[in-house]
């Protein structure tokens, strides 16, 4: 293997260090403002991510008016707020869970799901799945290199999609996918937020490998 394809030890420990710190974060310092060069970077990262039939099924929209930053954040509290009242019991522990950060994060950008291209290659049979597991992909691509450069990044899905979609001017037969919460914060989460919080406690490996064919979960077999 030629060098410019190898990985030393210490920049491969890097990488699975990288992986195992990521977090998705909700707090951020407020009033930053990210150089344009170091948003270029993430943003490479971002669009060198792999997808099915190299569809590329990602657009990303950059918020920069405040106003629109304000509405969208309307947005996301309407949706938290019915997501309480369908939780029930649980409805008062997860108000007091901090689910975005869109009014402090230096960076605010609407990820889209494009209207759909045609791509048949290697999703005949799963066109839309293969299109969303594509755009995670470039998410995650996101997420580590934010962490690499010592910033924050949050996934929020708390929206209605059609008042986004209106508030965004998208196309017919686009959807945004999430609200992408980028910039610098005081500190990372030593665990995943919700472990910390006690919502929901990540489960071990083992319980998600399986040898071959499907084990019920429920009796072991």
């Amino acid at each position: 293997m030629d060098a410019q394809h190898r990985f030393s030890e210490p920049e491969r420990e890097a990488v699975y260090r990288a992986i195992a710190l990521r977090r998705d974060t909700r707090h951020f310092v407020p009033g930053q403002v990210l150089p344009e060069a170091q948003l270029l970077r993430l943003l490479q990262a971002f669009h060198q991510a792999p997808s099915v039939g190299l569809m590329q099924p990602w657009r990303l929209l950059r918020i920069r008016d405040a106003a629109l930053r304000e509405r969208l954040a309307a947005l996301v509290e309407a949706e938290r707020q019915t997501t309480a009242a369908v939780l029930g019991e649980r409805g008062a522990e997860f108000l007091r869970l901090k689910v975005e950060g869109l009014r402090d994060c230096a960076e605010l950008l609407a990820l889209v799901l494009p209207p759909d291209d045609g791509t048949v290659f290697g999703r005949r049979t799963l066109p839309r799945e293969m299109a969303l597991c594509s755009a995670g992909c470039a998410v995650q691509n996101l997420w580590l290199a934010a962490r690499a450069e010592h910033l924050g990044l949050g996934w929020v899905s708390m929206f209605e999609p059609q008042p986004l979609a209106e508030l965004l001017r998208l196309p017919e037969g686009a959807q945004a996918l999430g609200l992408l919460c980028l910039g610098p914060v005081e500190r990372f989460y030593e665990a995943p937020m919700l472990e910390q919080q006690g919502w929901r406690q990540g489960r071990r490996l083992d319980e998600m490998l399986m040898d071959n064919f499907w084990k019920n979960e429920s009796d072991g077999n």
